[in-house]
């Protein structure tokens, strides 16, 4: 897989434990990466949405999560955007509802590849910002880390909930500090159509 790396001049790799942080956009990883970092943990952010639809909502979220990355001085890193590919890995699934199979298809595919991104880099530990969404399961979030640890030997899913902690207030307060872009909807197509429908 190509993917484009932004590693800037004053990260640190010994700056403490390592840990790729697969990101879904900007607002959800900007409390959990301060936590990581007055934490003791060195985080890459990945960037691995090819669910969000259309192609210009990809873009708005990739440069702000890319710009967030850039703010802190550590590394992001952005993965390929086969939109395609994610329609093919959900097939049959379009009419599920939110949290149902679809979802859990769509988390599972993406965190496979976040976890062969962190073999490639070494690094053994990986999770995910979208456990800090109280639209999504956690439950089928956790099967979906597990099940790609699984697939990729030398790599662990860390199952931490992102939602405690007072980190959902401080996301908020990120969100105005940053004026981060704040998406309506998760990504895909679908989920756009649940949208519009909840509106009606």
């Amino acid at each position: 897989m190509n993917s484009i790396e932004t590693n800037l001049p004053h990260f640190s790799e010994g700056a403490g434990e390592r840990l790729l942080l697969h990101a879904c956009c900007a607002p959800c990883s900007s409390a959990i990466v301060e936590w990581l970092l007055n934490n003791g943990y060195c985080p890459t952010i990945f960037y691995y949405n090819p669910n969000i639809y259309p192609r210009e909502e990809y873009e708005i979220r990739k440069e702000e999560s890319k710009r967030h990355a850039e703010s802190l001085g550590i590394r992001w890193i952005d993965g390929d955007y086969d939109h395609e590919g994610w329609l093919n890995g959900v097939c049959g699934l379009e009419n599920q509802p939110e949290r149902g199979l679809r979802c859990e298809q769509c988390f599972t595919l993406r965190l496979t590849v976040a976890a062969r991104k962190a073999q490639e880099l070494g690094i053994e530990l990986f999770a995910t910002t979208l456990a800090s969404s109280r639209w999504k399961s956690l439950e089928q979030i956790e099967r979906a880390g597990h099940a790609a640890e699984q697939a990729v030997p030398g790599t662990r899913f860390w199952a931490k909930n992102w939602r405690k902690g007072g980190l959902q207030e401080r996301r908020n307060q990120l969100l105005k500090e940053y004026g981060f872009y704040n998406q309506q909807y998760c990504g895909c197509e679908f989920s756009m159509r649940n949208v519009k429908t909840d509106k009606q």
